[in-house]
């Protein structure tokens, strides 16, 4: 009996959604005239179907350079950072390069989340959950770099300002580093606190529907006793509300406090009024890049393409034209104040960034992230998904040589030229960087198959956008 009622509540929810008209001004956000039903069966029957081919290959593949990473991460601590080659002019190379990468990254999550939901951006349904599950995958990947480079990765726990028995040695308060430690940790903290709980009523709904018994009592125990009453979804609103005004600060803060480990100091290059903006729009830039590499991969591998539409990655694509505009602005605003000032260090460190040793890493940095965004102006570019996917990656490759051409170009030529060093990574460093790409893609895979990729609850929403 209560089959054949859901069978005909489904009938009679497609009678009325065929009858439906799209209106002119709006495109809908969902394709496929998708009944409730439907949405719940496409997303939760990803969770029960053994996973493919394709899955198994992206999934061994990243796992075997993660463990590589980890091979090289333990020989680093077992033998020390001499492993990598760093010198007493360059003290900060690839591990810093890859700390501010992955801090970068995890911006478009809690952009995506907090910001687009504030905002009434009803466009970041299809992407939400995965930018948030993308997130904390790259804090925790960049949560490794500073750790390796203190030397003494064991005694990491003395960061924390608590009271102990080692007299005089304290946190500095006045270190941005230790500012880092604060901001970081919060936002991981906010960011998963606000993943789980716009998960909560997608495992009540998963738990209810799984053929898998270590899946049922998994999201059984996660989704808190979720029952869909009108009194737990009044209070769910409430608190999703709160978190997303508390969390859009860090998008601010966060990159901010990062780029303060730079901006503080005296060195050319670094010392720079600039800095939180300009790391700030490189962050959400640079992550909104790796939210479509991911994104066009997803909905190709679980074939969502009904979900995550063309006009989603079209306006990602805007954002990233924004952000990327800004970025360029700030790489002239750069040269300009670098020359006006009439400061011989600040004008011989651009120089140096673009005829010196590392001009090649410069002039990369500059082609990825100024020019191949100003591509997306054109409409025929947004919407194609292979030009999507080829320039995210581009925008990726230039945001690391950013970061790279502003630690290693500003410290490789110091302002004593007898102290003046070249640096050339080891294949240690090499491969622990390539390790936390590993590990990145393998918990992001994993992510895939334990948890619903799209936010069923947030889809049913606008299911019926744009028709009427």
């Amino acid at each position: 009996m209560a089959a054949a009622l859901e069978q005909l509540t489904h009938t009679e929810s497609k009678h009325e959604a065929s009858h439906e008209v799209v209106s002119a001004l709006r495109q809908p956000l969902i394709e496929g005239d998708k009944s409730y039903g439907e949405v719940t069966e496409d997303i939760c029957s990803l969770l029960d179907k053994k996973p493919g081919v394709g899955w198994w290959i992206a999934f061994l593949s990243s796992f075997v350079v993660m463990s590589a990473g980890v091979v090289a991460t333990a020989h680093t601590i077992n033998t020390g950072i001499g492993t990598w080659g760093l010198n007493k002019t360059v003290g900060w190379a690839f591990d810093i390069t890859n700390f501010v990468f992955w801090i970068g990254i995890g911006h478009a999550g809690t952009f995506i989340s907090a910001v687009l939901f504030l905002f009434n951006q009803k466009w970041r349904t299809s992407v939400n959950r995965s930018a948030e599950a993308m997130t904390l995958f790259a804090v925790m990947c960049a949560g490794i770099f500073p750790v390796i480079h203190m030397g003494r990765p064991w005694l990491f726990y003395w960061i924390l300002p608590y009271p102990n028995q080692r007299g005089s040695l304290w946190v500095n308060f006045r270190s941005p580093l230790v500012w880092d430690f604060f901001a970081i940790s919060t936002y991981f903290i906010i960011s998963a606190v606000f993943w789980y709980l716009g998960l909560i009523p997608d495992l009540a709904t998963a738990r209810d529907r799984t053929i898998s018994k270590f899946r049922r009592g998994l999201y059984k125990v996660m989704s808190l006793g979720w029952n869909g009453s009108n009194r737990t979804w009044s209070r769910y609103e409430t608190v999703y509300l709160v978190l997303a005004a508390l969390a859009t600060p860090l998008v601010l803060s966060v990159h901010s406090i990062v780029s303060f480990d730079f901006a503080t100091s005296v060195i050319p290059g670094w010392h720079s009024t600039i800095f939180p903006p300009y790391f700030v729009a490189g962050a959400v830039f640079s992550g909104f890049a790796m939210v479509m590499t991911l994104m066009i991969a997803v909905r190709k591998l679980l074939r969502l393409e009904n979900y995550i539409t063309v006009q989603h990655l079209e306006n990602m694509c805007k954002v990233t034209l924004l952000t990327g505009s800004i970025v360029s602005l700030a790489y002239l605003t750069e040269i300009f104040i670098g020359f006006y000032s009439g400061n011989p260090n600040e004008s011989f460190v651009i120089i140096n960034r673009s005829l010196g040793s590392y001009a090649w890493a410069f002039w990369t940095m500059v082609t990825c992230n100024a020019i191949v965004p100003q591509l997306f102006w054109s409409k025929r570019i947004r919407t194609s998904i292979p030009a999507i996917f080829v320039l995210s990656i581009l925008v990726n490759v230039g945001m690391w040589f950013e970061r790279f051409v502003i630690i290693v170009t500003s410290l490789h030529r110091d302002f004593l030229p007898s102290s003046w060093a070249s640096y050339t990574p080891t294949l240690t460093e090499v491969t622990i960087m390539f390790g936390s790409f590993g590990m990145f893609f393998t918990f992001f895979l994993l992510f895939l198959r334990l948890f619903p990729v799209i936010s069923m609850s947030e889809i049913k929403g606008v299911v019926h956008y744009a028709r009427r």
